[in-house]
């Protein structure tokens, strides 16, 4: 998984969010939120597999997000990973960037 942080707003995230990684990301996403100045953008473009660790990390990011008064917004979600989403219900709890999605898909 390739990481990469552009900004203190911006978190670019790799093709892999799983149970092999979760761990760093944690990091850099505990990190990126503590020096954020507003909400904290997490670009999913490059994402094909995420699974219930990843997903629990992104919840738990929220929660987060939420104590400190700045949101974690998902940009860039695949009608995949929307589907993902839909399916657990996250969609009805994470904040998704509505620029973002092509709702014909």
């Amino acid at each position: 998984m390739t990481v990469e942080s552009a900004g203190t707003d911006l978190v670019k995230i790799g093709s892999y969010l799983d149970v092999r990684n979760v761990g760093e990301m944690r990091n850099v996403l505990t990190k990126a939120q503590e020096s954020a100045a507003g909400d904290l953008v997490v670009d999913m473009s490059a994402l094909q597999v995420i699974d219930a660790a990843g997903l629990g990390l992104l919840t738990a990011a929220h929660v987060r997000g939420e104590r400190t008064g700045h949101r974690l917004v998902l940009r860039n979600c695949s009608k995949e990973l929307r589907r993902v989403l839909a399916v657990t219900r996250l969609n009805r709890v994470l904040h998704l960037e509505r620029g973002s999605l092509d709702l014909s898909a």
